[in-house]
């Protein structure tokens, strides 16, 4: 899966291609040093002052690394160095950088001095951020009223739908077909004059590329290759912005499994732009500190109403409950083989009885189980959420959604895949008092995961383009 690793050449090419951007001056960018407080940083770096530093197990392969060198992320060239190789400035990225630099600094302050700046105090009819399922209630309120009132997204009209400016709003890929609808009909973020822009989205769908182009008996993945690539092409040829950061400030997104897969064509798509992935698997390369991880929501019908379920726990005698294929992936095999038909207490099924129904089972349910299938991402996340039921997810090199901002641990349960055979004990341990706040948070947090048309404030397409928002926060890009 590393389409572009050239082992006998790799040096050559890095040195050739740094050498060029150095020449060339065309464009120069740092890592805001300055975000490497709190939740705004990477989550390989931050500490947080709630819990410590983050424990993440997941480990960025060092060729990777070294293959990305050839940007040159943390090398800091100051306006000096700039103004002595005698290249002129770019007015409107300018404009751009000097915005996005208030916004750091009026978060920054928010997070550091959480007194001064109290949630009460800012203007937010509709929600103030509160309570242990945020990392900084504080920095993440004024974060997000920084970003309705600054954040400018551009979207090229390049392409015709049904491969561009579309794709599914049912099934499992529905946010990706939601989230290109939503964006197209935008009026808050949406920026027609790409001038003012903070960020570029790439509309292509790799859902729709698959299904149109892709023949499942050839199976030439090549279809995918030759859209992305000549896609790239176009809008770099025709506007300047590609050229200018790199690919640093643009952004795609997709809820498919190959979504990775289909940034691997473009080295600059896939080392240097933002994807925003349901997919974030950080053992295929997944890098939060540019990367975005957004849920994945199973809209069978493309119905969005009445999605959530109330149910107090008194009325759950199910202690876990999980319904899925046993033949996709390996850590699903693992829950079937130890409990499928082991214990009452714990209902595993392949196949559910005729009349029983899969969302009343989880009702009834203290904890749903999330195991990942072929890929990280599980729609029973959100199923979960939606559910009031609390989440156990099993997973292995996971990112999860908005997880810069939310505390997953205050509101679901991660179990390690080694710790599968002692599910029940883990769950039987956590206390009634701790289930119950666990609960109240689960409800709390449903408001973010919630898919609306239109969008409303801090749903899931909020929170989208609050992560996309987050991730450009991180760079700046001076020309």
């Amino acid at each position: 899966m590393r389409r572009y690793t050239r082992k006998h050449h790799s040096s050559l090419i890095l040195l050739a291609v740094i050498s060029i951007a150095v020449a060339s001056a065309i464009v120069v960018f740092k890592v805001s040093k300055g975000l490497s407080w709190h939740y705004l940083a990477s989550p390989w770096t931050w500490t947080s002052t709630l819990g410590g530093p983050f424990s993440s197990r997941h480990v960025i392969d060092k060729r990777k690394e070294k293959a990305k060198e050839y940007i040159n992320l943390e090398r800091i060239w100051n306006d000096d160095s700039v103004k002595r190789r005698g290249k002129h400035r770019d007015g409107s990225l300018e404009m751009v950088e000097a915005v996005l630099a208030k916004a750091r600094a009026l978060i920054r302050d928010a997070s550091l001095n959480p007194s001064n700046s109290s949630t009460s105090e800012l203007p937010d009819s509709d929600y103030v951020p509160q309570g242990d399922i945020y990392r900084n209630p504080h920095a993440f309120h004024r974060s997000y009223l920084l970003m309705e009132k600054m954040f400018k997204i551009f979207v090229y009209e390049e392409g015709e739908p049904p491969l561009f400016h579309y794709g599914s709003c049912k099934d499992i890929y529905s946010m990706e077909g939601l989230f290109m609808s939503f964006m197209e009909q935008d009026t808050r973020y949406r920026t027609w004059d790409p001038n003012e822009a903070h960020v570029y989205f790439l509309p292509f769908s790799v859902v729709m590329i698959l299904e149109h182009l892709f023949d499942p008996i050839i199976r030439d993945k090549a279809v995918m290759e030759r859209t992305v690539v000549d896609y790239v092409g176009i809008i770099s040829n025709k506007y300047p912005f590609w050229n200018r950061s790199i690919g640093v400030d643009h952004f795609m997104l997709s809820c498919h499994d190959w979504g990775p897969r289909a940034t691997w064509y473009v080295k600059e798509l896939y080392y240097n732009s933002i994807r925003v992935l349901c997919n974030a698997n950080t053992s295929e390369y997944f890098n939060p500190k540019k990367d975005a991880s957004f849920p994945e929501i199973n809209l069978v019908t493309g119905e969005i109403t009445n999605l959530t379920a109330h149910l107090p726990p008194s009325n759950r005698s199910i202690l876990a409950f999980f319904a899925g294929n046993l033949y996709h992936g390996k850590i699903r095999a693992l829950v079937f083989k130890h409990w499928k038909g082991k214990d009452n207490d714990i209902q595993i099924y392949e196949k559910l009885p005729v009349g029983v129904s899969y969302s009343e089972m989880m009702k009834k349910s203290r904890f749903c189980l999330c195991p990942s299938g072929h890929e990280v991402a599980s729609p029973r996340i959100v199923e979960a959420i939606y559910a009031e039921c609390v989440p156990v997810i099993i997973s292995q090199n996971y990112v999860l959604p908005f997880s810069d901002v939310l505390r997953w641990e205050s509101f679901s349960i991660q179990v390690a895949v080694s710790e599968i055979a002692n599910l029940k004990n883990i769950l039987m341990g956590i206390s009634e008092e701790r289930y119950d706040r666990m609960v109240e948070n689960v409800k709390k947090v449903q408001k973010h995961f919630l898919v609306n048309d239109p969008p409303k404030r801090y749903d899931v397409f909020n929170m989208i383009i609050h992560s996309v928002w987050l991730r450009r926060l991180n760079v700046r890009i001076y020309s």
